[in-house]
């Protein structure tokens, strides 16, 4: 499962024929999607407002599964920054998440593989997991950073950089040390 499509899951929970969507689906995958910009951007004061939001919207409709899978978005959103817990606010859900969501937090703590979609978010995603595990390749720290530049997400780039920068500098790699830092830099200018 992909975070783009656990917030699609989210947004058609509980739609039925061709009549409009409830409002708090409307409401709680907007706040979803606002939190991943948020969060992604580095502003976690906002990113947490909005996901508090989103988890609100969803209560309203005493669902678990729903809101378990608000916790899965949240919990790979961070992933893609290489911050990574046991996923507490799923794991509280877990009784009431169904296969496919038990079967993405395994994968999200590097006990399962998964192929990555072209969407930027699932790239990072997938990269983080490797990370985690110990499984990831120079190239694929340097594809993470760039995917992370290339959509303007400060947080991931950050940390992907940061990694870059130990890499380099356990390696006596002066020059590549320079350059990252050097990003980092620009990063931070205001």
């Amino acid at each position: 499962m992909k975070v783009p499509r656990l917030l699609a899951l989210l947004f058609l929970a509980g739609c039925a024929g061709g009549s409009p969507p409830p409002d708090w689906q409307l409401n709680a995958a907007g706040s979803l999607k606002i939190f991943q910009r948020h969060y992604l951007g580095g502003d976690t004061k906002s990113a947490e407002a909005e996901f508090l939001r989103a988890r609100d919207e969803i209560r309203r409709t005493g669902r678990g599964d729903l809101l378990a899978r608000a916790e899965l978005v949240r919990c790979a959103t961070r992933a893609a920054s290489l911050e990574f817990d046991d996923c507490p606010g799923f794991e509280a859900l877990r009784g009431e998440a169904g296969p496919e969501e038990i079967v993405y937090v395994e994968f999200l703590a590097g006990r399962g593989a998964r192929a990555a979609s072209d969407d930027p978010l699932s790239k990072l995603v997938a990269a983080g997991v490797q990370f985690r595990a110990g499984k990831i390749s120079p190239a694929q720290i340097s594809a993470a950073a760039e995917t992370a530049s290339a959509q303007g997400w400060r947080r991931p780039l950050l940390a992907w950089l940061g990694v870059q920068a130990k890499r380099a500098e356990a390696a006596g790699d002066a020059e590549a040390l320079r350059h990252v830092r050097r990003r980092i830099e620009l990063i931070g200018l205001d």
